[in-house]
């Protein structure tokens, strides 16, 4: 059994980190440049924003490899690099690990290619499982638990990713964004990415949701997620709000109290691993422990009870879809 399922059998909710490009900004980080380089060249930076999280509470951290592939890399002429990149940035996120004398998974994050696969694009399958297979053999070669495979939309790129992390011999989760109209970019929606996972073998780690356009929206769409998912463990990680423009930085309206709610809710839901996605700093992961220690599971909410709480919809399902079921009156811890 893996050391991910071993801490999912040990504990009812699992807490995940928070950002990581947004909260290198802070650190200096400038709009351009690829965050994944400052494993080799500013790695302090990268065992800083780690140990924040460790310091928060967190039981997963996620590494810094999100555009670690050969696709992405390529537009910063680092695509040579690719291995030694991604077995870095495990390296450091395990040895904080090390550190901290807990028992904590090292995710290997595996985001898109930003490449359309065929015949919508150039990009074929079979190159996708081996651009995969090259970055998640460097994870696993500097340390990763788990290939943590995210914020995805197309239905072939989540198969290629999840082929390739089979290939290398790392358990694997997934995680979609649904951010249009309750469906990803691709027109995926949550029951049917669910329910399709249900059928991999072997079976994923965990599946659920990340990124998208706001706390509301993502728990909304894991309603459906949770009910077509059987037995697999859910994950919720979800913007800290809305990304809101203001001059040359990118502001998020999601409060620590806000994103603390948002945990409790998730819990509702049926998330068993929580954290999260663009905007949210180690205060705002911090409040998301104190829910997950004090907050016992309630009735599964509404939409209008999410909308309560967390704010409306920002992308809600086209009319015509059908709305999850919740429930009548919500449970406060």
């Amino acid at each position: 059994m893996s050391k991910f399922l071993e801490m999912l059998e040990k504990h009812p909710v699992l807490l995940a980190d928070g950002a990581t490009g947004t909260n290198l900004f802070d650190k200096g980080l400038e709009s351009g440049m690829a965050p994944e380089i400052w494993n080799l060249e500013l790695a302090d930076n990268i065992r800083e924003l780690h140990q924040s999280f460790v310091d928060a509470g967190s039981d997963i951290l996620v590494t810094n490899s999100f555009g670690g592939s050969a696709r992405r890399l390529h537009l910063h002429n680092l695509h040579t690099r690719v291995h030694e990149i991604n077995a870095r940035a495990a390296e450091i996120a395990a040895e904080i690990v090390a550190k901290s004398g807990r028992s904590m998974v090292v995710a290997g994050s595996v985001g898109p290619t930003g490449d359309l696969f065929a015949p919508l694009g150039e990009l074929t399958y079979a190159q996708g499982v081996e651009v995969f297979i090259e970055q998640i053999a460097g994870l696993e070669a500097g340390g990763a638990d788990v290939a943590w495979i995210e914020t995805m939309s197309a239905p072939e790129e989540i198969d290629a990713a999840i082929e390739a992390a089979n290939e290398v011999g790392l358990p694997y989760t997934v995680t979609v964004s649904f951010d249009t109209a309750g469906r990803s970019m691709m027109g995926l929606a949550p029951g049917a990415f669910a329910t399709s996972m249900t059928c991999k073998s072997p079976a994923p780690a965990a599946i659920g949701s990340n990124c998208g356009v706001g706390a509301s929206d993502l728990l909304f769409a894991l309603l459906d997620v949770v009910k077509n998912a059987g037995d697999l463990p859910v994950i919720a990680k979800a913007n800290a709000g809305v990304p809101q423009v203001r001059g040359d930085a990118v502001h998020y309206s999601g409060t620590p109290d806000l994103m603390e709610d948002y945990a409790r809710l998730a819990i509702d839901v049926g998330a068993r691993i929580i954290g999260g996605c663009c905007g949210n700093t180690p205060e705002h992961v911090a409040r998301m422990r104190k829910a997950i220690d004090n907050h016992k599971k309630g009735a599964s909410p509404s939409r209008a009870e999410l909308e309560e709480a967390l704010g409306a919809l920002v992308a809600p399902p086209a009319t015509g879809e059908k709305e999850q079921s919740g429930r009548r009156r919500r449970r406060t811890s």
